[in-house]
C-alpha cells in the first residue's frame, strides 16, 4: 500500500495546485500555456510562481521520502530530445498540453479535451505496443 502513497500525495498537490491556479487566475493549469506565457513575459509572477512550484516537486520528494527514486534511462539522449521537440510541437497543435486536457478540462467536461486526452492515451498505448514488439 505505501508503495502508491507518493504518487497519490503527488497527484492530489497537482490537483490542489490545478484548482487554486483556476480560482486564484481564471487560468486552465496547462504547463505548455504556462511556460509560453512566462517566456513571452505575460502573467510572469503566476507563471513563475508555478514553474518554481513545479520545479520545487522533486526536492520536496527527497526531504519527504529520504532520497530520490531510483531510475534508469535506457536510452540516448538524442531519442529524448527528438522527443521533447515532438511534444512540444504536439501542444502547440493540440491547444494545449495533457496537463490542461487531461486535469481540468475533462474536469470542466470539455469535449476538445476528452478528444485530447483520448488522443494522447491511444498514441501512447500505440507508441508502447510498437516500441516493446521492436525489442
Amino acid at each position: 500500500m505505501t508503495t502508491y502513497l507518493p504518487s497519490l500525495f503527488g497527484g492530489m498537490l497537482l490537483g490542489l495546485s490545478a484548482v487554486v491556479l483556476l480560482i486564484a487566475t481564471g487560468r486552465i493549469a496547462g504547463i505548455s500555456g504556462i511556460l509560453g506565457r512566462l517566456l513571452q513575459g505575460s502573467m510572469a509572477p503566476v507563471n513563475l510562481a508555478f514553474v518554481i512550484g513545479l520545479l520545487m516537486g522533486p526536492l520536496l520528494y527527497a526531504a519527504a521520502y529520504g532520497g530520490f527514486p531510483a531510475v534508469t534511462a535506457v536510452t540516448a539522449w538524442q531519442p529524448v530530445l527528438i522527443a521533447g521537440l515532438l511534444v512540444g510541437i504536439g501542444t502547440r497543435m493540440g491547444s494545449g498540453c495533457t496537463s490542461g486536457h487531461g486535469i481540468l478540462g475533462l474536469a470542466r467536461f470539455s469535449k476538445r479535451s476528452l478528444a485530447a486526452t483520448a488522443t494522447f492515451l491511444a498514441a501512447g498505448m500505440a507508441t508502447a505496443t510498437v516500441m516493446g514488439m521492436l525489442q
